[in-house]
């Protein structure tokens, strides 16, 4: 693919970026934790309480990977001047301070918290921090941090070096094994929670960005390989997540299984998810630590 960064952006400058901050508000609602319950697979089998718990209102639970759909938009990283056509989500992480509430309004404050140059035509990384506190609260609530590779940016004049080591599963072979299907609609239920890029619905924009059809959004498979450790390891207790992060590696396309290898280690679950019928890894380097 030919990228040419689109000419009518302004110029990227390393110190500019790295001052950017921005407030931002949120509100949800049980139906709003419902509906992402539901665009994740959990409830398909309506006769399984434990998943009924998250996708039914009474005595609703929120699943732990819910708030990066709360603070999906108002971040720092869109004041950056990026090319938005050549942008490749790289990695997300989320930290539970406290348990998500299934309603409420948060303040948000977001700001870059890295800017790696990987050189011209190579692209660049960016990295941003945004921590959600309930109104009336001064803790923190959550903490997202989300990094992207901006494949127009690169030659900007930031530094090549520095950007942390992605977490390394460990070399034996994995503890467990779990394969969870997608459904052929399930993007198109996902970005009702917020992510509406035609990329994950309209087979025209997704055959010119080099895709055969739509694909899933790297944020749904995020949370399936978290369903994987909760039905694993945590008998579906949200308490039990404190942090969840990976690295995205290759697109899913809706209606194909995940198989997701782990390796618990005291209180730190490593895990991959591989799609088996085309021999590709889609998610690497993942990581969730666990509460006691």
């Amino acid at each position: 693919m030919n990228i040419v960064r689109d000419k009518s952006l302004p110029r990227i400058d390393y110190d500019h970026v790295m001052s950017l901050t921005k407030a931002s508000a949120h509100a949800w609602t049980e139906k709003d934790a419902i509906l992402y319950a539901l665009g994740i697979g959990m409830g398909a089998d309506p006769l399984d309480e434990t998943e009924l718990r998250f996708v039914y209102e009474d005595s609703l639970k929120v699943f732990p990977t819910f708030p990066v759909v709360v603070g999906f938009h108002g971040g720092a990283l869109e004041d950056i001047g990026i090319d938005y056509r050549y942008v490749l989500h790289g990695e997300h992480a989320v930290t539970l301070h406290r348990p998500f509430p299934a309603s409420g309004r948060a303040s948000a404050a977001s700001r870059i918290s890295g800017a790696w140059d990987k050189g011209a035509a190579k692209g660049a990384i960016f990295s941003q921090e945004k921590i959600l506190t309930l109104d009336g609260d001064t803790q923190p609530l959550a903490t997202l941090q989300t990094t992207s590779f901006a494949r127009a940016e690169g030659g900007f004049g930031g530094p090549r070096d520095g950007q942390p080591s992605p977490h390394r599963p460990p070399s034996r072979s994995p503890d467990h094994i779990l394969r969870i299907a997608t459904t052929p609609g399930q993007a198109l239920l996902y970005r009702q929670s917020g992510d509406l890029n035609p990329l994950h619905a309209d087979p025209g924009t997704a055959r010119a960005a080099g895709y055969e059809r739509p694909i899933l959004h790297g944020l749904c498979s995020f949370a399936i390989c978290c369903r994987a450790v909760m039905a694993t390891y945590c008998n579906f207790d949200p308490s039990r997540i404190q942090h969840h992060q990976v690295r995205f590696s290759a697109p899913v396309y809706p209606g194909e299984t995940l198989a997701i290898a782990l390796w618990k280690d005291g209180k730190t679950v490593s895990f991959e998810a591989r799609v088996e019928s085309r021999g590709i890894t889609a998610i690497r380097n993942g990581l969730t630590l666990l509460t006691e």
